[in-house]
């Protein structure tokens, strides 16, 4: 609260300060020397310009700029910046006109200069300047423009770039909940129909099997709602799917799950891992001949992630990344692309020599 009131308040601080030494420089800038005393109309002018720049420099940060140079009419907003120019020196010339300030001036130092020839200040000072264009009053009015123009340019983009970031963020979460609600609908689905199958054999473990899923989908609903995930649960999620699916099969089907002990916590995207790990099951498993599956999980260092999975290939439909099969494989790579971009390596080879079929994923998680 406390950081906010400070913020909202650090702005008009600055245009205060800012305004109050512009003040300051005009109080104390007097372009004579000598024991000039100035009479009043001088400072009724000073005053007056310094108010114009105030009111030229609004203007054009909330008028001019917004409206015509960030709407790309700049012949329009140039003459706009003349003609704002124009009128603080006419009103400037105007008032000391007015004022009579340069019969005023001429006087004060008249009056000085006698003083300086009865000895009072050594050296008569120089004649003030008769009644001409003002190059001075010019000059500070193009760079109060000049800085209000690319005050306001600069925070516009400013602004642009915090709107483009906060609309990235947005889309990158939306595009991430609408994937994690594609795998994980995925994965349950088989999952209730290898209970279902289970029901009709053993009532026993399909209880079991009711168990450790309602486990699993804590974890899911309530464990990774905060987008991520420490590495020990992600491995224990995977042991519990990977315990669940051999409950469906034989020990025709041999799976090994290989992972670091104790594991190394570090922060990861919930379930990312999973559909390399389901797609191996998926299509690396027959009925009616021996297959197997090997999953190593390693840490070559603390913010290094790497995993290996392999399956036996048999002659069925492709699991290839963008068919049809693999949409969990797919929606995963897209996961990485907006999590980790740039921080990871995904190689898929759909035939090894030993005929499988290999995922490996190195990822830089820290």
């Amino acid at each position: 609260m406390s950081t906010f009131s400070f913020q909202r308040f650090l702005t008009p601080l600055i245009h205060v300060l800012a305004w109050g030494l512009l003040a300051l420089t005009l109080l104390l800038f007097q372009p004579m020397q000598g024991r000039v005393v100035l009479p009043p109309q001088y400072w009724v002018r000073q005053g007056a310009l310094l108010v114009l720049w105030l009111a030229a420099f609004y203007l054009t940060t909330r008028l001019s700029v917004p409206r015509l140079l960030l709407r790309g009419r700049t012949g329009w907003f140039v003459l706009a910046l003349a003609a704002t120019a124009a009128v603080i020196i006419l009103l400037g010339q105007f008032l000391e006109s007015t004022l009579h300030l340069s019969e005023l001036m001429r006087q004060a130092f008249h009056a000085a200069g006698e003083a300086g020839r009865r000895g009072a200040v050594p050296g008569a000072p120089p004649r003030p300047r008769g009644n001409r264009f003002d190059l001075v009053s010019l000059l500070i009015t193009l760079l109060v423009l000049g800085i209000g123009t690319a005050i306001t340019v600069v925070q516009h983009w400013q602004q642009e770039a915090r709107l483009r970031e906060r609309l990235d963020q947005q889309r990158v979460e939306a595009e991430l909940s609408l994937l994690k609600a594609q795998i994980n609908p995925h994965f349950f689905f088989n999952t209730l129909n290898n209970i279902y199958s289970l029901t009709l054999i053993d009532g026993d473990r399909a209880r079991a099997a009711l168990h450790r899923l309602s486990r699993m989908m804590r974890y899911v609903l309530y464990d990774t709602a905060s987008g991520h995930a420490q590495l020990s649960q992600e491995v224990a999620f995977i042991q519990d799917y990977i315990t669940l699916m051999q409950l469906r099969f034989t020990d025709r089907v041999q799976v090994t799950f290989e992972h670091p002990e104790p594991v190394r916590e570090v922060l990861i995207a919930p379930m990312l891992l999973l559909p390399f790990v389901e797609n191996a099951f998926k299509h690396g498993v027959a009925a009616t001949a021996p297959s197997h599956i090997a999953i190593a999980l390693r840490q070559p260092t603390p913010g290094q992630l790497e995993i290996d999975v392999r399956n036996t290939l048999f002659p069925k439909a492709s699991t290839d990344l963008a068919g049809s099969n693999g949409i969990g494989l797919t929606n995963t790579r897209r996961r990485l692309d907006l999590l980790y971009p740039g921080r990871y390596s995904l190689q898929v080879t759909e035939h090894t020599p030993d005929n499988e079929f290999e995922v490996k994923l190195s990822l830089q998680v820290s």
